[in-house]
This record gives C-alpha cells, sequence and structure tokens, in this order.
C-alpha cells in the first residue's frame, strides 16, 4: 500500500518562492505529493500547485509578478494593504475552485482572533482561505465572515502546519521552514513588524517543535521578507535544502514501505 506523503509549507512572505524550488526537486525525484498543508505565503504556493498549475508555470508567475500587481495600499484601518487586488488575483489562479475540486488535498491554516485558536481550512473557496492565510496583522487587512470571525496569518499561531498534515492522513510529513531573518536596520514600519512577527514566531516554536519527519530548512536569513521582486536566490535555496533532503525521504519511504 502507498504511503501518503504530506507536504507543509511555512510561512515567510517573499521568502516561500523557496517552496517553488522545494516542489521542483521532489518533482524531479518523482516523490509524490499526497497531502498539502500550508501557512501564509505555503498556503499561497500550496493552493496553486494543488489546483493543478505546473510548477514550472508558478515560476513563471514569481518571475512576472511584482507587488504593484497584488498590493492596494488603503487608509490604515485594520492594515496597511486592503487586499482586494491579491484575492481577485487568487480567484483567477485558481480558477475559484472550492477545496472539494481540488487536484491535490489542500489545509489552510489561519488564526482567528476571537477565540486565539489556530483553524485549518478545508472546505469553502480556496481563495477566500488563502487570502485570510496570508493577512499578515498590520500589513493586510483581515478576513471577516459571514459567522463573525476574524481570520488573519496563520504563522502567528503555526508557521509549518505538520501536524494539520498528519491529521489529513499523511503518513510521512515532509515541512519546510523558511527561517528567521537576520536585520542590522529597523527603519520602515514592516522591518519591526516583521522582527516582531521573528521573535514571536522563534519562541512559540521552540516551545511547540515541528510535527514533521523531514524538516526542509532553506539558508534564508538575508532574505528580505518583502522583496517580492527577487525569486530566484529563494528558489534555488529551497532546491538546495531539498536535495540534501532527498536521502533522508527515499529512506522513510523505504522504512514506511515495509511496515
Amino acid at each position: 500500500m502507498e504511503k501518503k506523503i504530506g507536504l507543509a509549507l511555512g510561512s515567510g512572505a517573499a521568502k516561500g518562492y523557496a517552496h517553488i524550488g522545494v516542489l521542483k526537486v521532489l518533482e524531479e525525484y518523482k516523490i509524490p505529493v499526497h497531502i498539502i498543508t500550508g501557512s501564509s505565503i505555503g498556503s499561497l504556493i500550496g493552493a496553486l500547485y494543488a489546483s493543478g498549475i505546473n510548477i514550472k508555470i508558478i515560476e513563471g508567475l514569481a518571475y512576472n509578478i511584482k507587488r504593484r500587481h497584488f498590493l492596494d495600499i488603503t487608509l490604515p484601518r485594520s492594515g496597511l494593504v486592503a487586499g482586494n487586488k491579491i484575492y481577485e488575483m487568487l480567484r483567477l489562479l485558481t480558477k475559484d475552485k472550492d477545496f472539494s475540486e481540488l487536484q491535490i488535498p489542500l489545509g489552510v491554516a489561519v488564526t482567528e482572533l476571537k477565540s486565539k485558536k489556530l483553524l485549518i481550512l478545508q472546505e469553502g473557496n480556496v481563495a477566500f482561505a488563502v487570502r485570510a492565510s496570508i493577512s499578515i496583522p498590520g500589513i493586510f487587512n483581515p478576513v471577516f465572515t459571514h459567522d463573525g470571525k476574524i481570520l488573519v496569518d496563520g504563522g502567528v499561531l503555526e508557521r509549518v502546519p505538520g501536524k494539520a498534515a498528519r491529521e489529513m492522513g499523511a503518513d510521512i510529513v515532509i515541512g519546510v521552514e523558511l527561517g528567521f531573518s537576520e536585520r542590522k536596520n529597523l527603519n520602515t514600519i514592516y522591518d519591526i513588524l516583521f522582527e516582531t512577527f521573528d521573535i514571536m514566531g522563534r519562541e512559540i516554536q521552540n516551545l511547540k517543535g515541528y510535527d514533521c519527519d523531514v524538516l526542509i530548512t532553506p539558508r534564508l536569513e538575508k532574505v528580505n521578507p518583502m522583496a517580492f521582486g527577487e525569486p530566484e536566490y529563494c528558489i534555488e535555496e529551497g532546491k538546495r535544502a531539498t536535495l540534501e533532503a532527498i536521502p533522508r525521504i527515499l529512506s522513510l519511504l523505504e522504512e514506511k514501505s515495509y511496515e
């Protein structure tokens, strides 16, 4: 019986381009992905891939889409960015699919502010769920649901949703942790916000650990999380880190096949 592989793609804004490199190497080694979970940018890349978009096309989007295409600055009330542009772009790219229409089962991590709990969305409109998962507090407006929930970035509570992948049926969980940035200067509101999230994220992750059998960790410390116009280094680093993990993944697949 084939063992199910779950891929848990972590948060990290523009550093998430590394997920493209991860998927390229997994395809190169013919390692199937049966389940995807994602937090923040991980949910975005995961949703595109689960929708059936070829990884080469996703890579092409990374090189050609600029911040002006998806950032709509608004008067600050609950965020600096309205989020309408990126929502419409997500609807277009995913063909406005529901979760039930995806080629690969997907779980999208979001944080619900009222209950202060992590939710893994697996039903309804995919673009809506991803728009919620990428809602970095203070930068993107939160997503308000019809039943009164307030949804923000999944990375607030779960940087790498490995546990969710296991709960969705994965026998082997491969996680991708995009790491924390090294900042020498804190000159802008974005610098301060991301530094705050990094400090909180590191402490939370130290306490929770990672529910993953393999953790891929690209070296992205020097990457600016807002550098959406510089995908090449992140993609290549994602590939390098995954190639390093391939022997462990293949070993686990062999072990599991005999159980």
